[in-house]
């Protein structure tokens, strides 16, 4: 539908109505139009002082008007401002927003950040004028998946912070180089066994459950909570919790120290599999020796047994005193 703008007659009404104090909804009904573009104009196009003229209302419109017919093209000359703006190290964001307040020229911010990383592709240092040095691009970007029915980890019950309950697990998953392949690795809180397996479809949320599923249904009587974090391979969370009849928790975005353990875990894991290790040359043969390694190495945590022993230990019913 085509916007209608308000005419020269109609911001002169609302100019003398505002001052004689009248309602933004009588306003409004007096102008044929709806009560939020009467608020939307008196907004819009006040003064810097805050207060809104007929004169000044309708010569910011004009001007608006007038600027958006001209094409938001990057031309040589507003390349070159940008990229001067950027050298005085304003971020895209101020750079669009001054020069909208000035009514200049301009493209978006989005535009902005193209030139910085098309200029680092060649070889260029606009981005080192960023802040984040545009270190938070590493990641891929990609289409944003929700995950259905999360359960925050705020309603996990207290015993589990406390590592004494034995049968609470942590989950995540370690990837290969380029983001390809990956492995899942669970862990129980209170001894540190460690369980993981190759995941043949990489972080596929239904081939995970499966994988997970037959990992844990050994042990399902001492499965009472799982906590992962927000990544989409736990998104079929819930078949995982009906399967193993226990719950599922999700830590809060960008929190991975609720999951304490499971991180301890990765890195004793990265021992053995190093960053951009090419994911296609490990067999399960391998990971599940890696694995007993892990699991046999006493740890201090645990009075010097090996988490082998003392999930063993806890499964037969015998207390083991372990230091806090």
């Amino acid at each position: 539908m085509k916007k209608v703008h308000l005419t020269r007659e109609q911001r002169y009404t609302i100019s003398c109505l505002h001052k004689q104090g009248c309602t933004q909804k009588m306003i409004a009904q007096t102008i044929g139009k709806n009560k939020s573009v009467v608020c939307r104009e008196l907004k819009r196009n006040a003064n810097l002082k805050g207060k809104y003229s007929f004169e000044y209302a309708q010569d910011m419109a004009e001007l608006r008007k007038e600027r958006m017919k001209k094409p938001r093209k990057l031309v040589s000359e507003l390349k070159k401002q940008i990229i001067f703006m950027i050298k005085e190290d304003w971020s895209p964001q101020q750079i669009e927003g001054r020069l909208r307040f000035e009514n200049q020229p301009f493209v978006s911010h989005e535009t902005i950040y193209k030139i910085i990383r098309k200029d680092k592709q060649d070889g260029g240092t606009l981005y080192r004028h960023c802040r984040h040095k545009l270190k938070y691009r590493k990641r891929p970007v990609g289409e944003k998946i929700n995950i259905k029915n999360r359960i925050s980890i705020d309603q996990r019950p207290e015993i589990v912070n406390t590592g004494q309950r034995f049968g609470d697990w942590e989950i995540d998953t370690i990837v290969g180089e380029n983001n390809r392949g990956a492995i899942v690795t669970i862990v129980e809180r209170k001894t540190d066994f460690l369980l993981m397996e190759k995941l043949e479809k990489g972080k596929n949320a239904s081939e995970l459950t499966k994988v997970v599923v037959r990992l844990l249904t050994a042990y399902i009587k001492n499965v009472h909570t799982i906590t992962g974090d927000n990544g989409t391979e736990f998104a079929d969370h819930e078949n995982i919790a009906k399967l193993l009849k226990t719950k599922f928790f999700f830590t809060h975005p960008y929190s991975s120290w609720e999951k304490g353990n499971i991180e301890n875990e990765n890195k004793l894991v990265r021992q053995y599999i190093p960053k951009k290790t090419n994911f296609d040359t490990l067999n399960n043969l391998q990971i599940k020796q890696i694995q007993y390694k892990i699991n046999n190495r006493p740890r201090e945590k645990l009075n010097f047994y090996s988490p082998k022993e003392s999930f063993f230990l806890n499964l037969q019913n015998k207390k083991v005193a372990f230091s806090s």
